[in-house]
């Protein structure tokens, strides 16, 4: 009865932070199509604003896109730091390309560009806090703690040598699977399953034909 309690206590632990896993990735993928939308939106509103003003919001938003794509696929923590910068150097002078038109001209349609524009900076805003949500320490401690009481469990419950042997494999390597999937979902640069800047690379082959 203990081992039974004990497994399925485990069993739901597992599958409770698999599932807070798998939420935080499609968060995380669902802000990269907000992005690409608001990007997209805004440069699509930069025809609101004085010719001289569009050119210059149509191009710094080029280059923040590319920066955006690089988020999403670069790995290498220094280059990581660089695109960080560049970001926020952009962040600043997109909202003044927007600004400096809306003080002389503040109009209901220059409102449009910057109302779209503030969308493009809150969903840079949005993904970089998804991607920093991850599943606490602590919640890692106990699935390890468990898993090894669970397998103790188990090595005491059997009695039969050769049955020991092959539990004593069996219920690790099912465990050690079942946490690598969840470590992995839930490492936004590292592994193998990453959220791929889909949308943001069909807005910049647009782009670019435009």
């Amino acid at each position: 009865m203990v081992l039974g309690a004990t497994l399925t206590l485990l069993g739901l632990i597992i599958g409770f932070t698999f599932s807070m896993a798998l939420s935080r990735y499609d968060q995380r993928k669902n802000y990269e199509e907000a992005e690409a939308n608001a990007i997209g939106t805004e440069y699509v509103r930069a025809d609101l604003l004085p010719a001289g003003d569009a050119a210059r919001v149509r191009a710094l938003l080029v280059n923040y896109l590319e920066q955006r794509m690089l988020f999403y696929t670069t790995r290498d923590e220094q280059q990581m730091e660089q695109i960080y910068a560049k970001t926020s150097k952009l962040h600043a002078e997109l909202w003044s390309a927007v600004r400096t038109p809306a003080f002389a001209q503040p109009t209901a349609v220059i409102s449009l560009a910057i109302a779209g524009m503030n969308d493009v900076l809150n969903t840079q805003g949005y993904t970089q806090a998804a991607w920093l949500n991850r599943i606490p320490t602590a919640a890692w401690v106990v699935m390890v703690a468990m898993a090894i009481v669970s397998s103790l469990l188990v090595g005491i419950g059997t009695k039969d040598g050769k049955s020991l042997s092959r539990v004593l494999l069996i219920l690790p390597l099912i465990l050690s699977i079942a946490f690598f999937l969840i470590s992995d979902i839930d490492s936004p640069r590292h592994g193998m399953i990453h959220v791929s800047p889909q949308n943001l690379l069909l807005l910049s082959k647009s782009l670019r034909s435009t």
